[in-house]
């Protein structure tokens, strides 16, 4: 088992722990989850788990709060797809940079706000590198593109935008400060006092 000595001196240090026991008592009982980080398959079963808990202890809204880049189209898609079969509306605030694949779960919410200096950086996610046979890799590369397909209807609808004016953003790494995001249908409001 690795320890945080053990971390080769190029390798990033993990992320102080944000959730203790009585913080997540805390903001289970307040109805919110904190999505922080990249958003990868153990992070997206864990957020959808408290989703599917929170819709079956009642109907009034969950917020879920947001600051998160990158991660794996897979996992984001599981939280999606938990976010739409709940009966409770999902109410999410940026509070960091929302970017890439993430941006599939901020858009699945019914209502959109951020805080005056979150960020939202469109860009395509990260193709994870397959390997294996040439079949396995086209395999991959279909799946990755049904995935990013999905992605570019989900800020479409969410937004109004054209899909051309979508993909020419995702492709440029477009990055939209809280009011450019109103202005371009992303969020409804910026949070204020």
């Amino acid at each position: 088992m690795r320890t945080r000595y053990d971390r080769h001196p190029d390798e990033e240090p993990p992320p102080p722990a944000l959730h203790t026991p009585w913080l997540d008592e805390q903001l289970f009982g307040r109805r919110m989850v904190f999505l922080r980080g990249p958003i990868e398959p153990e992070m997206a079963a864990r957020a959808a788990a408290t989703l599917l808990a929170l819709d079956a202890s009642g109907a009034d809204p969950i917020s879920v709060h947001m600051s998160a880049e990158q991660g794996s189209l897979a996992a984001v898609w599981t939280l999606v797809d938990a976010i739409d079969a709940l009966r409770a509306p999902v109410h999410a605030t940026a509070v960091g940079e929302v970017s890439a694949a993430a941006l599939g779960v901020f858009c699945a919410a019914a209502q959109r706000t951020a805080f005056a200096h979150a960020r939202f950086r469109l860009a395509e996610p990260k193709v994870s590198s397959p390997g294996g046979t040439a079949d396995q890799v086209v395999a991959e590369a279909g799946r990755y593109l049904r995935d990013l397909e999905d992605l570019i209807l989900r800020i479409c609808a969410a937004t109004g935008r054209p899909r051309s004016r979508v993909e020419d953003d995702l492709q440029s790494g477009r990055v939209l400060t809280a009011e450019d995001a109103m202005e371009y249908g992303l969020i409804s409001s910026i949070v204020q006092r």
